[in-house]
């Protein structure tokens, strides 16, 4: 089965490095792992993300995507068609086209209209409905992108300089961030080495100014209360977990952490609420 690379969906579909993770982290797509722990994305993850964006554009709640993005799932060909396949909302469904066949989709609310054909070389394109809108996106997608390079380009030197010059690193870190401040994964990796040097407020100072690009980043979240809870403020490490968990119901480590630390503050029936939730979301 052909698969994409990040770089790839860039391409393909317009949409910047910081959105795609987003994306990822939000549960609408699960790409699969390649050998050097890079994101590889199937022609699903490719509808689905293109999908999922364009729900989002549209101010869709994310319960609805979520559930419009399960059921187009379970409908699509592992495969891209020679026919090409005509996705667009008809109502509140999905309808999907092959050939001649058309099938529908209940998927709640939204508001997309796109086509996936096969291009020359067997890869995967998408066509808009509007030519002048699709160029002016372009070229903003372009400006973004070289942005996302220049933020990977950093990114990449960083963790490579993480085991032999941790200050090179945190400056390569912070140089990623600038360039792409929706970048998520240069935050996570900066403020755990700030908080294994002991540096807890400079982390927490971290992820307050990743909340301002990305408020409703679970990930974000979840380490500012580690962040909080080593600089031993259990309170606001405790309602930072709550928003994690708010924002990700299925993260289990949230519903652990937090139930340890009602248990330390004596809030027992708290605490045997986060721990019953955490094993039936490890089982």
């Amino acid at each position: 089965m052909e698969t994409f690379s990040l770089r790839d969906i860039q391409s393909m579909l317009g949409i910047s490095r910081a959105v795609i993770s987003g994306l990822i982290a939000s549960g609408f797509v699960t790409p699969q792992r390649g050998k050097q722990r890079e994101y590889r994305f199937t022609f699903q993850d490719v509808v689905l993300l293109r999908t999922a964006h364009s729900l989002q554009a549209a101010q869709i709640p994310p319960r609805k995507i979520v559930k419009s993005l399960q059921r187009l799932r379970e409908s699509l060909p592992h495969e891209l068609p020679l026919t090409g396949l005509r996705i667009s909302a008809v109502g509140n469904e999905i309808a999907v086209k092959e050939g001649n066949a058309q099938w529908h989709v209940d998927s709640g609310q939204m508001l997309m209209d796109f086509e996936v054909m096969p291009a020359a070389k067997g890869s995967v394109s998408f066509l808009t409905r509007e030519p002048q809108q699709a160029e002016a996106e372009d070229e903003a997608a372009a400006s973004v992108q070289s942005k996302e390079e220049e933020a990977s380009d950093w990114f990449q030197r960083a963790m490579e300089l993480e085991d032999t010059d941790r200050v090179a690193a945190e400056r390569a870190y912070r140089r990623a961030i600038a360039a792409a401040p929706t970048y998520i994964d240069p935050y996570l990796n900066l403020g755990v080495i700030l908080c294994d040097d002991g540096r807890c407020a400079e982390a927490i100072a971290l992820y307050r100014d990743a909340l301002v690009h990305c408020p409703d980043e679970p990930l974000f979240h979840f380490n500012m209360a580690i962040a909080l809870e080593d600089a031993g403020r259990i309170e606001d490490a405790l309602a930072s977990y709550e928003r994690c968990m708010a924002l990700s119901p299925g993260m289990a480590d949230a519903h652990y952490n937090a139930a340890r630390l009602h248990e330390r503050l004596g809030h027992a029936t708290k605490a045997i609420r986060h721990y019953s939730e955490y094993r039936r979301l490890v089982r």
